[in-house]
């Protein structure tokens, strides 16, 4: 079995294990699977995909087929954002929600044609989600978990197109941001998309285990000279949070809404039906509590989960916190916690992204970052961090519905 369960330590492997141990990679724990963290380093993979072309083995991702005649209409009625307005050929980032608005998951769903959708979602949550599909998705409708005997790569980078290009016979070059197109030269179920989660340009192909292994290989025979490098879950993250981008689990959860974390502009509240509907139209009138946002610090050490924000109690003023707790004269307090953090190789200062209360949402806002009893000066800024490539002009489809604002997948 490709994706066999190691029954000494209890981890699941992808296809592409044994490349991964050939290649010295330092291996970890990842939900049940074991993943390469990183090969080399974290930094130096980090600037192989801002800078020439990093390659992902990304397989643990689960794979959920949904079909049938009634397959976009149900699959419509579950999800935060208005499928209808995707058509055959793209994709679309979306959310799963609760009744309470909640999100269950972030997900990436392809329509691979009229009644077949592919739907790309997060490890850890791959049987809840594929039941929570069956079990809300009526009538002439399939729900198939798919992800065994199938992989997924991810091909990032400036050089990515041109590299995909030379190796398949597909239309790469030529696909629009959350594009999809079959790859003919391996069969009927092997797809590529332009999509990712760097911020930048880049690639998922979708593939049987066979294909995998051979297009793992070939893409690092062929661009090595262009400094492709293969690119582990280390750097994976810090890419992510360096281009604004959420983690389930971290940055969101069931306790969290879209409204809360940034992505109201995920959701098609002027569809009849979806799950978590009411909720969210609720609080949209009542307001929220708390907001996302991404924030800097000039020194300072890497902000890390669960670390507290502090500002003026007095309320949101300009001017920076100093070390001993005050800011204009007037005492600090808690506004607000940090979900993600890292230290960005290409901007070259500490970034982090948490929630804070509204009031201290606004980019310009002095916050302090408080760390093992110390503190440390931060400011909110717009996110993303790093705009490069994610600078892309947001993409629309018919209608006004946003199919785009996120470069990447999940």
């Amino acid at each position: 079995m490709t994706q066999s369960f190691n029954a000494a330590i209890g981890l699941r492997k992808t296809a592409l294990y044994e490349r991964h141990r050939a290649l010295g990679a330092k291996m970890t724990d990842f939900h049940g699977w074991e993943m390469p963290l990183y090969y080399t380093s974290i930094l130096e993979e980090h600037k192989a995909v801002r800078e020439a072309l990093g390659v992902f083995d990304i397989s643990h991702m689960g794979q959920v087929l949904v079909t049938g005649p009634d397959a976009l209409e149900q699959l419509n009625g579950v999800v935060v954002s208005d499928l209808a307005q995707v058509g055959e050929g793209r994709a679309c980032y979306t959310l799963l929600l609760n009744e309470r608005g909640g999100i269950l998951d972030d997900l990436i769903i392809y329509r691979l044609g009229e009644s077949d959708l592919l739907v790309i979602v997060n490890c850890a949550n791959r049987a809840s989600d594929t039941e929570w599909l069956r079990s809300h998705c009526r009538g002439s409708v399939t729900v198939t978990d798919i992800s065994d005997g199938r992989a997924i790569l991810a091909v990032q980078g400036p050089r990515a197109s041109r590299v995909l290009e030379q190796i398949l016979d597909a239309r790469v070059a030529g696909l629009g941001r959350f594009g999809v197109a079959p790859i003919r030269t391996m069969g009927t179920d092997a797809c590529l998309a332009r999509t990712g989660y760097t911020g930048g340009d880049g690639f998922e192909l979708f593939l049987p285990d066979q294909h995998a292994r051979k297009l793992w290989d070939l893409i690092l025979l062929q661009a090595k000279p262009l400094g492709a490098l293969p690119v582990g879950l280390g750097a994976r993250d810090t890419l992510r949070v360096e281009a604004g981008l959420r983690l389930y689990g971290g940055d969101m959860d069931e306790a969290t809404t879209p409204l809360e974390a940034g992505l109201a502009w995920t959701v098609a509240l002027h569809k009849r039906r979806f799950i978590g509907k009411d909720a969210l139209l609720k609080q949209q009138e009542t307001g929220v509590t708390r907001k996302f946002v991404g924030f800097e610090l000039s020194q300072g050490p890497v902000p890390r989960q669960g670390a507290e924000l502090l500002a003026d109690a007095g309320g949101a003023r300009p001017g920076q916190p100093d070390v001993g707790g005050r800011a204009g004269g007037a005492l600090l307090r808690r506004v607000g916690t940090v979900t993600s953090g890292t230290f960005s190789p290409i901007l070259s200062r500490p970034l982090g992204m948490g929630y804070v209360e509204p009031a201290f949402a606004k980019p310009g806002t002095a916050l302090t970052l408080t760390v093992r009893a110390q503190r440390y000066a931060a400011t909110v800024v717009k996110l993303p961090f790093w705009k490069g490539e994610s600078q892309q002009a947001v993409m629309k489809r018919p209608g006004g519905q946003v199919a785009e604002r996120r470069s990447s997948a999940t």
